[in-house]
């Protein structure tokens, strides 16, 4: 394969320029905690805000975070969850220490979102929850699945990962179902300087919960007691292990915390990207906007169908060829004009570890389906030069046009 790319799949998903520079010398020149301060508070509510949830609880990275909203489901051994299998392994990866039983269901062809008309029939009195993810940044029909759940009882997490400013209806995702998660990864939409995670939702003893459990103190049931005797310790109200610690008892033990906590530089990164998404989301919508473009003269290869209703964030920008040799020809074609692709991402049910727990072949044909025959990636991120999305609509104008025996291309920058 070509290793010198003119148009490289990405190395960052976000922008880090001057005015990410200018607060990390403030918070560093200021002798402000580089942990636990103002700065990890002031994203926290700018995100919730922005979202609209209640409370956004931050992290350390999108992986810790869907690990901490799993927790929050209270899921007991013998119980159901639902899951998409078109995603990231992070999303149903921490369902392995459950003793659940994942059922995968199957995709919308067009926009490789958990399927809403595919996933009453794989509700039963045992299924506890539905995980889901917008898929490359195209919101999944949260009003279908919502009211599906809602009927049974059924709690739903929203992976956004990749949806970071994106839109159904008018809403944010991290605001469409009951709990949400968000990755600040190197290659997503806004970053944390590499990696962070974002929890968002609107139930306060949740909130409590998650705060203890990103804080090394323990997720428990706890009865407040206090002192009556002469024995009472003395401490000065403001010390970490105050009277509290001595007097207050366990009722209902859930698990340990751990040390989750966002530092103060991440933080104070993280709340100048979101000032910055929207400029990074029109580069993004541009560059898909250029695709979109070149792919419109060729009836053999489709992109990602988002909804009318919906905004794409475009943290991935995805197309699907009508065979499997027009597919890999295309991908073999770009790879030699030096167009780096990189396919996001195989079926979860078929990835070793959920064989091990029974899935296989044939549980989500569509999902396999696109994947194996059809599903492609193209470069679209905010770090591309102009002359790089000039030499990508080329190159794949090229390239279309020799799958299709044209005797030229429909543009052409040259």
């Amino acid at each position: 394969m070509n290793k010198n790319y003119v148009v490289p799949w990405g190395k960052r998903g976000s922008v880090l320029a001057a005015p990410e520079i200018s607060v990390l010398t403030e918070l560093v020149e200021g002798g402000q905690p580089l942990s636990m301060g103002t700065w990890r508070d002031r994203f926290e509510r700018a995100f919730a805000d922005l979202v609209g949830s209640r409370h956004a609880i931050s992290v350390t990275s999108g992986t810790v975070a869907l690990e901490l909203a799993i927790e929050m489901l209270d899921l007991q051994a013998g119980d159901e969850v639902i899951a998409t299998p078109q995603t990231y392994q992070a999303t149903v990866q921490p369902l392995l220490d459950y003793g659940v039983r994942v059922r995968f269901c199957d995709i919308e062809p067009g926009t490789l979102n958990l399927d809403p008309a595919a996933l009453e029939s794989l509700i039963t009195a045992r299924t506890r929850a539905v995980l889901l993810v917008h898929y490359g940044g195209c919101p999944a029909e949260m009003d279908q699945i919502m009211s599906v759940a809602r009927r049974h009882g059924i709690t739903v997490l929203e992976d956004c990962a990749h949806a970071q400013g994106a839109k159904y209806r008018g809403r944010r995702p991290g605001s469409l179902a009951d709990i949400a998660t968000f990755s600040f990864q190197n290659a997503k939409n806004i970053t944390t300087l590499g990696e962070g995670g974002m929890i968002t939702f609107d139930r306060d003893d949740w909130a409590e919960r998650l705060d203890r459990l990103r804080s090394n103190e323990v997720d428990a049931e706890i009865d407040q007691q206090y002192w009556t005797g002469v024995d009472e310790p003395v401490v000065l109200p403001w010390m970490k292990y105050s009277a509290s610690v001595y007097t207050d008892r366990v009722r209902r033990l859930r698990r340990a915390g751990t040390n989750a906590t966002m530092s103060e530089a991440a933080a104070a990164v993280g709340l100048v990207q979101l000032d910055r998404l929207e400029e990074v989301e029109r580069a993004r919508r541009s560059i898909a906007a250029r695709i979109d473009e070149v792919l419109g003269g060729y009836s053999f290869v489709t992109p990602q169908s988002a909804p009318a209703h919906s905004e794409h964030s475009y943290h991935l920008y995805t197309c699907f060829a009508q065979t499997q040799e027009l597919r890999d020809q295309l991908l073999l074609s770009l790879d030699r004009r030096g167009v780096q692709i990189e396919l996001r991402y195989f079926p979860q049910h078929l990835l070793p570890e959920w064989r091990h727990q029974g899935h296989g072949p044939g549980e989500c044909p569509v999902a396999e389906r696109l994947w194996f025959e059809q599903h492609l990636n193209l470069p679209c991120h905010p770090g591309l030069t102009g002359s790089q999305v000039d030499y990508l609509a080329d190159a794949l104008d090229h390239s279309l046009a020799e799958l299709n025996g044209s005797p030229s291309p429909r543009f052409s920058v040259a």
